[in-house]
């Protein structure tokens, strides 16, 4: 009798708690994170601009099929406050210049990404990166200018940032853009 009691205890404190849980709004994702993402871009003073796409592209920029986000290529285009970077790493530009051309590019991408999920909060982890810098065919650091986009990854979602990548040379990339990267996302529901 006595068991029996406890038990009714437990389950009505169980559907007590299940009420409770909703009406504060609670939905079945689980927090991510110990900080707020969105903040904490705020706190690195990134602005999340749209960059600005040339007249007469047709770009479908994200794709979603159940919890992977692909998101399209995409450069250092000019956004807000963002200046674009145009030329071949290594004979135009810096390899420094180039690494600040691939988190400009990491920029275009969150905003491209927060567009399509809403809240980066959401964000559970970034898969995979392809990373393509224009430079000339002796070019070889092309992880390292890379790196300007996959240490902003780190630096907005921690150890979630890290990811699977891969960094190679273009002879060319569309109007003649220093970089283009293009990820892969997985996020919650």
């Amino acid at each position: 009798m006595n068991t029996t009691k406890y038990l009714v205890f437990i389950v009505l404190c169980s559907c007590t708690l299940s009420v409770s849980d909703k009406e504060k709004g609670n939905n079945s994702t689980t927090e991510l994170y110990s900080y707020d993402v969105e903040q904490r871009i705020k706190d690195l003073e990134i602005d999340l601009v749209a960059p600005t796409i040339p007249p007469g592209v047709k770009l479908v920029t994200a794709v979603r099929t159940g919890n992977l986000v692909y998101l399209s290529g995409n450069g250092p285009l000019p956004a807000g406050n963002r200046k674009g970077y145009y030329g071949k790493v290594g004979k135009d530009l810096t390899v420094d210049e180039g690494y600040e051309a691939a988190r400009s590019t990491g920029i275009s991408l969150l905003k491209v990404l927060q567009d399509e999920i809403g809240d980066l909060n959401k964000v559970v982890r970034i898969v995979k990166v392809l990373g393509m810098v224009n430079c000339e065919p002796t070019f070889t650091e092309q992880p390292q200018v890379i790196n300007g986009f996959s240490e902003l990854m780190i630096e907005v979602f921690g150890d979630r940032g890290k990811h699977a990548r891969s960094a190679v040379g273009m002879t060319s990339l569309p109007w003649n853009l220093a970089c283009e990267v293009e990820m892969i996302v997985e996020v919650q529901d």
